[in-house]
């Protein structure tokens, strides 16, 4: 049976972590572990995770980059399953990841869209529409692959140890999934499903300086990559080198 590891990174975010755990006990398929990295809490955030059971690590360079990456290293499970503390998985989220990764074990990633728990109905649905599907679709374009979403995503372990000295944890400006799934071949297989949602917060959109900052970091984490992987290399090599799950590389990326 795969041990899923799931890494919760959280910064002074008692409330949510503690209802993120909440979810996460009440899974119908318990983890093999969860690792909640600590970035330098203020607040109970510690505490909270240890009262849930869950294994704290702490990662001292502030920023998601590191912190992310302490806990995939931390990782003892055959899969790594990441989401924030401001995920709310359903209760099947697990069980579905892993049905995922036993029935394609060639598959390195998969990922999943999200719904905005907190935003009123019309401005939730138009941030599903257009901010997370042009998420998905912008990025798609830009790394010639499935883009993997920090809020809901699992990774193969052996994928996490090919790639782990290539991403830029120690630069706090970039968007760690955006940079994780840049690091990925363009022929590994990463899966977009549909059906695996999560509910987040729409922290995104809490004001316009909050909005800008995503962007900001989203053409930072463009720029650092571009400049040794740009979009029409990693286009060429995605129909160009060969497919084969028994490569180091793994098989061609599956379409959103």
């Amino acid at each position: 049976m795969i041990r899923l590891s799931v890494i919760v990174p959280v910064l002074d975010d008692a409330p949510h972590l503690e209802r993120c755990l909440q979810l996460l006990a009440s899974q119908t398929l318990a983890p093999s572990e969860i690792v909640v990295v600590d970035n330098g809490s203020s607040d109970d955030s510690v505490a909270v995770a240890t009262r849930h059971g869950a294994r704290v690590v702490h990662e001292p360079l502030r920023g998601i980059p590191s912190a992310a990456a302490r806990g995939y290293d931390a990782a003892t499970g055959d899969v790594i399953v990441r989401c924030d503390a401001d995920t709310r998985p359903p209760a099947d989220w697990l069980e579905r990841v892993h049905r995922v990764f036993t029935e394609d074990p060639s598959l390195s990633a998969l990922t999943g869209p999200g719904r905005f728990y907190d935003l009123p109905p019309v401005r939730g649905w138009v941030a599903r529409v257009f901010y997370m599907r042009g998420y998905y679709w912008g990025i798609h374009a830009a790394l010639a692959g499935v883009p993997l979403w920090g809020s809901n995503m699992a990774l193969s372990a052996s994928c996490w140890e090919s790639v782990r000295e290539r991403v830029h944890r120690t630069d706090p400006m970039v968007h760690d999934d955006i940079d994780l799934s840049f690091q990925l071949d363009p022929t590994m297989r990463v899966r977009y499903d549909r059906e695996l949602v999560v509910g987040v917060a729409g922290r995104t959109f809490a004001s316009p300086a909050a909005f800008r900052r995503r962007f900001t970091w989203a053409f930072h984490t463009l720029s650092v990559n571009w400049r040794t992987s740009p979009p029409w290399e990693r286009w060429r090599a995605r129909f160009t080198r060969p497919r084969s799950g028994a490569s180091p590389a793994g098989p061609a990326a599956t379409e959103p």
